[in-house]
């Protein structure tokens, strides 16, 4: 029986190339430390996105829920760094999130339909390496990021959906379109030899 395609994995013009997941596994330390960054900022955009657009009440409901899900996962993060002793360690951010702002149209409302869009990407790009590790490290990662690609999963369609709705456009063509652009962007960013490990970089050089 063929296994069916994630939902997630069907916005993704590009799968994770195998020697990240190689080098995550190897540096799992290093990986765990941009996880817990990760988290925060995921926290953080939510949040932002409930300032920006506060007359959005269905919207600022479900992000206020989603940061404190995030938040729960960063404190989970934190946790396992403290049971495995892993050091925080301050780190520079990569190219990824900055490579996906700057595809952003910077007007409104094309502007909140791409965030919105940007948040389904790289929700979408978790849950996919999250399933791509969890096969190859030991518990508790293992038992943690099958957890956490469930989680990822939901918030990919959360932010798609929300997508939807804002799309103003005639026959709702706009988010499908910008969906298309964006997606091949992240898919560059996500594949292309990249100097900076993180959790969304590129195939390491």
């Amino acid at each position: 029986m063929t296994e069916a395609v994630p939902p997630t994995q069907t916005v993704l013009l590009a799968p994770t190339p195998a020697s990240w997941v190689d080098y995550a596994v190897a540096h799992w330390r290093l990986l765990l430390v941009d996880h817990a960054n990760c988290e925060k900022k995921a926290a953080s955009t939510a949040l932002s996105l409930m300032f920006a657009y506060s007359e959005d009440r269905k919207l600022s409901g479900a992000l206020s829920r989603l940061a404190r899900e995030e938040l729960r996962h960063f404190e989970q993060v934190q946790r396992i760094m403290q049971t495995l002793d892993v050091p925080d360690v301050r780190q520079k951010p990569g190219r990824y999130a900055a490579g996906l702002r700057a595809a952003m149209l910077k007007t409104e409302p094309a502007r909140k339909l791409d965030v919105l869009l940007v948040g389904a990407l790289i929700e979408a790009r978790s849950a996919e390496r999250f399933r791509l590790l969890v096969p190859r490290l030991p518990d508790p990662l293992a038992e943690f990021y099958a957890a956490l690609e469930r989680s990822e999963a939901r918030h990919f369609e959360l932010y798609l959906n929300l997508a939807r709705e804002a799309d103003e456009s005639d026959g709702g063509g706009e988010c499908a379109r910008r969906l298309a652009v964006l997606a091949a962007r992240e898919a560059e960013l996500a594949t292309a030899p990249d100097r900076v490990f993180r959790f969304h970089s590129g195939a390491p050089v």
